[in-house]
């Protein structure tokens, strides 16, 4: 999926730590921040 400058996120789900998961959907109202990368052990 391509996103463009200023698109909303779709809605998901990540697992976090101590076995809970985090929704986008539920920090509606809070500052969020997202921040994508190549892959794992590169750069940022």
């Amino acid at each position: 999926m391509e996103m463009k400058e200023g698109q909303a996120a779709p809605d998901f789900t990540l697992e976090a730590t101590g076995a809970q998961s985090i929704q986008l959907s539920d920090q509606k109202g809070h500052p969020v921040v997202l921040f994508f990368y190549p892959k794992d052990m590169t750069p940022g």
